[in-house]
């Protein structure tokens, strides 16, 4: 089929931002990539999860009169990697960019980026950290919190980033075509895991840039996020042979099995046989872990809701009895042979953990 002479000309770069309560932000954004991408010929992708002061339906008013912007609204699916893998999957340009719809990130570089890609690079990221880039509107907590980030990277990993933790980068989207499969749509560090997936054949440039201020709404930097990033470089330094849902679970479990030996031992203090304060342990660490994990592990697949989440504690209950029968049982029989009650207890609370984790991702939290 011939080309249409009458048709616009074919969009070279895609930028794709991902957004979550970010309304007052998308009308600015489209304003400063027109004033920023003179010359180009560009689009841009918001990929909403589903906020609830709507965000999309302001970036579909403004779709409606500009056809370079264009919203992707995720149902059911929440979190900053997963939406910056589709936004990129969706477009047909052949470079992407992605850009934080909080304008802290300075659209007026991507001109320079594209130029860098074109020339010898397959990957730009955007650093604070060389010279020419500035952090200067981080708090200090939020500045040490980042330099100590960068320097774990650094050395856990070994990515030749100077800043590993940005989220504002441009690539060409035949490389990421090529490694898409093996990205984990879980977490907030997707430059970080398209780097350390690719490997070392990935040629990289850096572009400084300077970071700003938000220019609406509030910053999403939480301590979930640290712990993501924590399982992230957990997978990436066993060569992915680990998912880092099952280490977001595992850290779980592990504050459950403190809960768990927390409650067993104040039991025992009060005068409780060993087989009743395990129970009430078991109990109280399920909850925790039930709790954690919905905020955490399966943030993109949250239960939301006082009846879905009532639905879901039960459906966890039920499908983890057989686990807590042979954790009562067998921490009991380890007590009675050794009258080790700390040994008994995390023995048994392993256990339940690991069936935990099987039934959860299968029942629980499925996938929809």
């Amino acid at each position: 089929m011939s080309p249409d002479p009458n048709a616009s000309p074919a969009t070279e770069l895609s930028v794709v931002a991902p957004t979550f309560k970010e309304r007052g932000n998308v009308a600015e954004l489209v304003r400063r990539l027109n004033a920023a991408l003179t010359g180009i010929a560009w689009e841009v992708i918001f990929v909403d999860d589903n906020s609830p002061d709507g965000t999309a339906a302001a970036v579909k008013e403004i779709a409606a009169r500009d056809t370079r912007v264009r919203c992707l609204k995720r149902v059911g699916r929440r979190g900053l990697a997963g939406a910056c893998i589709e936004g990129i999957l969706s477009s047909a340009a052949p470079y992407v960019a992605v850009i934080d719809a909080d304008l802290q990130h300075d659209e007026k570089v991507l001109p320079a980026m594209l130029a860098k890609l074109k020339r010898d690079a397959d990957l730009v990221a955007a650093t604070r950290y060389i010279a020419g880039g500035s952090a200067a509107s981080f708090s200090e907590k939020r500045g040490a919190m980042s330099a100590l980030a960068t320097k774990m990277t650094h050395r856990l990993v070994g990515t030749p980033l100077s800043d590993p933790m940005s989220g504002f980068f441009m690539m060409r989207r035949d490389r990421f075509d090529e490694i898409a499969p093996r990205l984990s749509p879980a977490g907030f560090k997707i430059l970080l895991d398209i780097v350390t997936t690719a490997g070392p054949k990935l040629r990289i440039s850096e572009q400084p840039y300077n970071f700003g201020e938000r220019f609406d709404g509030e910053s999403k930097f939480n301590i979930q996020i640290g712990v993501e990033f924590l399982g992230l470089l957990l997978a990436k330094m066993t060569g992915d042979m680990i998912d880092p849902r099952f280490i977001f679970f595992a850290i779980v479990g592990s504050i459950g099995l403190v809960v768990h030996l927390a409650v067993l031992y104040a039991g025992l203090s009060l005068g409780e046989s060993f087989r009743a304060a395990q129970i009430i342990a078991t109990f109280v660490a399920m909850t925790s872990n039930f709790i954690l994990n919905n905020e955490l592990t399966y943030r993109d697949r949250r239960l939301k809701g006082n009846f879905v989440l009532l639905r879901g504690f039960v459906l966890f209950c039920l499908i983890g009895s057989v686990g807590v029968l042979a954790n009562v049982d067998l921490a009991s029989f380890l007590y009675g042979e050794r009258s080790v009650w700390w040994v008994a207890g995390a023995v048994g609370a392993v256990m339940t953990v690991l069936w935990n984790y099987a039934m959860s991702t299968l029942f629980v939290w499925r996938a929809r």
